[in-house]
């Protein structure tokens, strides 16, 4: 790794999702790095930007004056505008520049047991899910996360969405969204499924099948159809599926048994005929076919499924992932969840009609260029997914700024759930959405706090659990 380290890096926007494990993981490994973000510079998330400056990264205004020398290495988002400070600065010194998705693929490719979890929904559990296996089976990885994971996560590390191991094994999430995922070489290449979410299934199919391709062998969902049409590509298969009888790696008809916090399964390995007993701490069957990836992951490198399936019995799970902040006085729940586009919405809407009790899903959608790509498909699962005592509550879409349209929003949204039968408010301020809520909660409600790209959410959970009776 002397290449990446030998050198200074500056991130701009470094409190991002996918920036942030980055930027630990090259820290951790010896390297100089230093960032601006426009939150900090906004307020916004502070607790977290107090944490990096802790470990040693040197933080500054997104105004150009972190950029300060041409051997530094600008690591930005793609589709970071070059009429941003950093971005102007580093072009006038003749900075390199990076883009996220080129720095991990370095990083990911460098290493010699390279797993890389794919797919339109669940990326981030699996990759928790694949890195803690990984751990327990003494492997030592490097794990490269969008999410916080809650097993690494303490109050020194609040914020581990990065685990900083040796250089044999690395756990990853891959992108599809932007086409970044055409840049791993991938060991193990995870394919989860395939669905609408930022690109046309045409183009889906042609990246995917390219993964798969790629890889020496491939961890394929059966049930997924998409994903299993594309297992005749991959080399080498090691097969996973809930539902379908030909998985390598499979459940035993009838042993599912699903708690309103937990799971239980039997796992069978059908190359040999052996039964496992699963028990997971995360509920639903999503995370049942989460499981069964990450153990098709971990046998095709070589850890035993024995010693995968005990790994998972203490995975605790990631933050915003079906995360329960608490249940109140008045047994009224509240969770808060990274559900934004339909099938991670479905996933979460399932495993909470599962049990008993109204549902309140307070809905912030991700931008205004997804609400328009994917919004007839939102708008149906709320009114499909949920019964009619339940109810959805919209505000606007999230936005920092920018020249994306914002004509279309969410009161479209709402118009075509009544449409479709649900029931929907849309309130244009959050705070008037947790107003709305704490007003109409009662006894035996789930509160689920829904939407991506806004690290505020938790903390509004939190504040409307504090506020409720």
């Amino acid at each position: 790794m002397t290449d990446l380290t030998s050198h200074p890096w500056f991130f701009c926007g470094i409190g991002g999702s996918g920036m942030l494990p980055l930027a630990l993981i090259l820290r951790g490994q010896g390297a100089q790095v230093s960032g601006s973000d426009r939150s900090r510079d906004q307020g916004r998330s502070p607790e977290k930007f107090a944490w990096l400056e802790s470990l040693g990264f040197v933080l500054h205004p997104q105004d150009g004056s972190g950029i300060v020398s041409p051997s530094q290495t600008l690591v930005a988002s793609a589709a970071v505008e070059d009429t941003v400070p950093e971005v102007v600065r580093a072009n006038e010194l003749g900075c390199p520049r990076m883009t996220r998705a080129e720095l991990l693929a370095a990083l990911f490719n460098a290493s010699e047991t390279r797993i890389a979890i794919g797919g339109t929904s669940g990326k981030s559990t699996v990759t928790g899910m694949t890195g803690w296996i990984m751990d327990h089976a003494g492997r030592d990885p490097t794990i490269m996360n969008g999410a916080v994971m809650k097993n690494y996560a303490s109050p020194e590390a609040p914020f581990a969405s990065a685990r900083v191991g040796g250089s044999e094994v690395f756990v990853s999430e891959v992108d599809e969204s932007d086409g970044s995922i055409a840049l791993y070489r991938p060991g193990v290449a995870v394919l989860l499924n395939v669905s609408l979410d930022h690109k046309s299934l045409e183009e889906l199919r042609d990246l995917f099948n390219d993964f798969l391709v790629r890889a020496d062998v491939a961890a394929i969902n059966l049930d997924d159809p998409e994903a299993a049409a594309l297992a005749h590509r991959a080399g080498s298969v090691m097969s996973f599926g809930i539902d379908s009888a030909e998985a390598m790696i499979g459940v035993v008809p009838g042993s599912i048994i699903e708690g309103p916090t937990s799971l239980t399964a039997t796992v069978e390995d059908r190359r040999d005929g052996t039964r496992h007993a699963l028990a997971l701490q995360v509920p639903g069957r999503h995370n049942l076919a989460n499981a069964l990836a990450a153990l098709a992951a971990c046998c095709a490198a070589a850890v035993p499924l024995s010693k995968a399936v005990h790994a998972l019995g203490t995975f605790v799970g990631l933050s915003r992932r079906f995360d329960i902040v608490g249940t109140s006085i008045s047994k009224i729940t509240v969770i808060d969840d990274f559900g934004h586009n339909p099938d991670k919405v479905t996933a979460t809407l399932r495993t909470l009609k599962t049990h008993p009790g109204r549902v309140i899903a307070f809905f912030q959608p991700h931008g205004y260029g997804p609400l328009r790509q994917m919004g007839a498909e939102l708008a149906e699962t709320f009114a499909s997914e949920l019964g009619s005592d339940d109810l959805t509550i919209l505000c606007d879409p999230v936005y920092f700024g920018g020249t994306v349209n914002r004509a279309q929003g969410s009161e479209r949204i709402v118009e075509l759930i009544k449409a479709a039968g649900g029931k929907a408010e849309y309130l244009p301020s959050r705070d008037d959405c947790a107003a709305r809520i704490i007003e109409i909660a009662r006894p035996g409600d789930r509160v689920v706090i829904m939407g991506a790209r806004d690290d505020t959410l938790s903390q509004l959970a939190r504040e409307l659990f504090a506020a409720l009776p």
